[in-house]
């Protein structure tokens, strides 16, 4: 796992993580609005983008890398840990293994009920189609499911097709297997959890249970919008909500 880095060393620490396919890049707009009040760190999960020779191993060893990242350069806790899709899992594993890392969470998009029969079907597809991965006109359908920016496809391409066929498998098995812990009760983050209002039920139904799961926590339904969308499509919108949740210090508080 690569740890890029932004800002100023001495201000407080917002660590987000990318979603599945993507890399740091994709949050060029939250590191631009947000570095000269937070030190901005951009994890780049192993198998992705420049980090793609390290082979994704779970959900579970990339939580443990970002804590001991904190643990050996943050005091052990940062002012915030965002995250999209499988990133957003990796939030939850986070703050799952650590109740006190973070005074704050934000989890969009995140599946926590498991889907066997997804993930029975989909792996084996890779032997065959994972040559796929370099046409051009693939990786189109694959951004725009997505949701990539028009305007970062042509670097979406160029990490997507260096992704490996074991890296590809393993984010699918640990995303369609993951499921919460019983210690997340336990975390004290302040949790922000997103959800489109067009995504799949499931993700839906994740949303809420994370809710009812994570004590006090806030759970907005995004109209309108797909997988990754408010973070990815519309930045301004994500960081006005990610502003006004920093700005809110009542835990129990229930809207934004």
């Amino acid at each position: 796992m690569i740890f890029k880095e932004f800002g100023n060393k001495n201000m407080p620490v917002i660590i987000f993580l990318h979603g599945g396919g993507l890399s740091w890049w994709s949050l060029k707009p939250q590191i631009e609005a947000l570095q000269k009040d937070y030190y901005i760190v951009t994890p780049i999960i192993d198998g992705h983008g420049d980090d793609w020779n390290n082979t994704f191993v779970s959900i579970k060893k990339s939580a443990e890398q970002v804590i001991n990242y904190i643990k050996e350069n943050c005091n052990g806790k940062v002012f915030a840990i965002c995250g999209l899709s499988i990133g957003a899992q990796i939030v939850v594993e986070i703050i799952s293994q650590e109740c006190g890392i973070t005074e704050n969470a934000v989890i969009e998009s995140a599946l926590v009920y498991p889907m066997k029969m997804a993930v029975t079907l989909t792996v084996p597809m890779y032997n065959v189609c994972y040559g796929l991965i370099k046409k051009r006109w693939y990786a189109r359908l694959q951004a725009k499911t997505l949701n990539v920016p028009y305007e970062l496809f042509e670097t979406y391409y160029e990490d997507s097709s260096r992704m490996t066929k074991e890296t590809l498998i393993n984010i699918t098995k640990s995303n369609g297997d993951y499921s919460i812990s019983s210690t997340l009760c336990k975390t004290k983050a302040r949790t922000l959890i997103l959800v489109g209002e067009k995504e799949l039920s499931i993700m839906k139904k994740s949303a809420t249970l994370l809710h009812d799961t994570i004590n006090g926590s806030f759970l907005k339904v995004i109209t309108k919008s797909g997988h990754g969308e408010i973070s990815l499509i519309h930045p301004d919108k994500y960081l006005d909500l990610l502003q006004r949740f920093f700005a809110n210090n009542t835990k129990h508080s229930q809207t934004l």
